[in-house]
């Protein structure tokens, strides 16, 4: 009651009203649902075509132990990356490109793929060999570091020739590492960022194998087609046509 006697109406707390909520448009609904297709299809196609390797990483333990076999093994992983460049391509001309498309890369991809990837192998193995042996060498302080960057420039080379494979399949083998090797110096800081998008994924998949594998490689992926695209342009301006 007032001094007036008159009983003021009680104040109801403020509801946020419909208008008030916020509200995502249908384009946007439309990009978040067609990136997680995206994402979706290249998981698929990863686990589909690195099956032997991912079964013998949930049988062995230590598999650092096996560097050969596991080696081996990881061949598989250089003509799969170039499927998810080439299917992550079409997307981008049709958003819910179907899985097929992916496979398709695959077969398409496959040779080329697999002796740049195998090349690349052999050569980080034969570094990172080196960087255990002269470890405690007298010439460490020296050496390691140079042959720490010298690794570092092989994985961002290699990730871009693997972008070349779709970007530029009738480019020549050295005219393609040339064209790599310098994009990757040359844009640093995007090589860099894809190395380490695919590293925190890796670690991601290490630590929990299950929910990482089921998100994280299609999205990895993804940013490195994107940076890889990007650090490209300057070196491909006219992309050959899809097959």
């Amino acid at each position: 009651m007032t001094a007036a006697g008159v009983r003021q109406p009680v104040r109801q707390p403020l509801r946020p009203s419909l208008a008030a909520r916020v509200n995502v448009g249908a384009d946007t609904w439309s990009t978040i649902w067609s990136l997680v297709h995206r994402v979706l299809v290249v998981n698929l196609g990863l686990a589909i075509t690195n099956l032997p390797l991912l079964v013998a990483l949930a049988v062995v333990a230590q598999p650092w132990r096996y560097p050969v076999f596991f080696g081996l093994l990881s061949v598989s992983i250089g003509p799969a990356v170039a499927a998810a460049f080439g299917y992550l391509r079409q997307a981008e001309d049709d958003d819910r490109a179907p899985v097929r498309e992916y496979f398709r890369a695959y077969r398409r991809n496959f040779a080329a793929a697999t002796r740049r990837w195998a090349a690349a192998t052999v050569l980080v193995a034969v570094l990172v060999t080196d960087i255990v042996w002269l470890h405690d060498a007298g010439a460490a302080a020296v050496l390691v570091p140079l042959l720490v960057v010298l690794t570092v420039l092989v994985a961002a080379t290699t990730v871009l020739l693997l972008a070349l494979v779709e970007l530029a399949p009738d480019l020549g083998v050295r005219a393609a590492v040339r064209a790599a090797a310098w994009t990757a110096v040359r844009r640093a800081p995007l090589g860099l960022l894809s190395l380490v998008v695919l590293l925190a994924a890796l670690l991601s998949v290490n630590q929990a194998p299950l929910l990482a594998l089921a998100t994280l490689p299609g999205c990895a992926l993804l940013v490195v087609w994107v940076n890889s695209r990007a650090a490209l342009s300057d070196a491909l301006p006219l992309e050959s046509p899809r097959t």
